[in-house]
């Protein structure tokens, strides 16, 4: 789904990756703030909620045998590949389960970060596919603190910040984290969706 504001010139296209099931959820209220700022701020929002498309996130036998046949591997997700490469940003909007991505968002990566689309081989290296993104933000939400995190490495931080944003050509990024959900109270969460309302209006 896309929206802009008519009133506003848009600033680009920016693809909203959102991966949370519940619409009662915190993830629920930060992607509907995510969306409606960058939409008032002229963006083009390409509001892309995998749960709700049904999204397959299994990379099948047959998929993986072609993974390396260039073009034809994008044909089982080619509509996806279209918006990604469509895009000049990306929002990606997740919570963080046993430090990693849901495995709605891990298996979007696998089957639509393909070779020819998210990198290129040159000679045996692996070099960025997507530098048509400027642009790449990620709103989370942990249930521990950025302590716990950090102890264990903190995966997906790393995955955003350092194979996706690769991947995109290395373009501005930021990773905006909401910890301790398990604890945390009212005011703190109001101040979060205050924080990524601000991040998205200067994005």
């Amino acid at each position: 789904m896309s929206s802009t504001t008519p009133s506003t010139a848009p600033k680009g296209r920016v693809l909203v990756l959102y991966a949370h099931p519940c619409p009662e959820s915190f993830n629920a209220a930060v992607h509907e703030v995510v969306v409606e700022t960058l939409a008032k701020s002229g963006w083009e929002v390409d509001d892309c909620d995998l749960n709700r498309e049904g999204f397959f996130p299994v990379l099948t036998e047959i998929e993986r045998r072609g993974y390396h046949d260039e073009p034809e591997n994008i044909e089982p997700v080619r509509p996806y590949v279209e918006r990604i490469q469509a895009a000049d940003a990306i929002v990606m909007v997740f919570p963080v389960w046993n430090f990693g991505y849901p495995a709605i968002l891990k298996g979007f990566l696998d089957r639509v970060f393909l070779p020819g689309v998210s990198f290129k081989l040159i000679e045996g290296k692996v070099r960025p596919g997507l530098t048509n993104i400027k642009k790449l933000y990620a709103c989370t939400t942990y249930g521990g603190t950025r302590w716990r995190a950090f102890q264990n490495a903190d995966p997906p931080r790393k995955c955003v910040t350092r194979a996706v944003w690769y991947a995109c050509g290395m373009p501005k990024k930021k990773y905006i984290a909401c910890y301790d959900m398990n604890r945390n109270t009212e005011p703190k969460l109001k101040a979060h969706l205050e924080r990524v309302r601000r991040e998205m209006e200067a994005m």
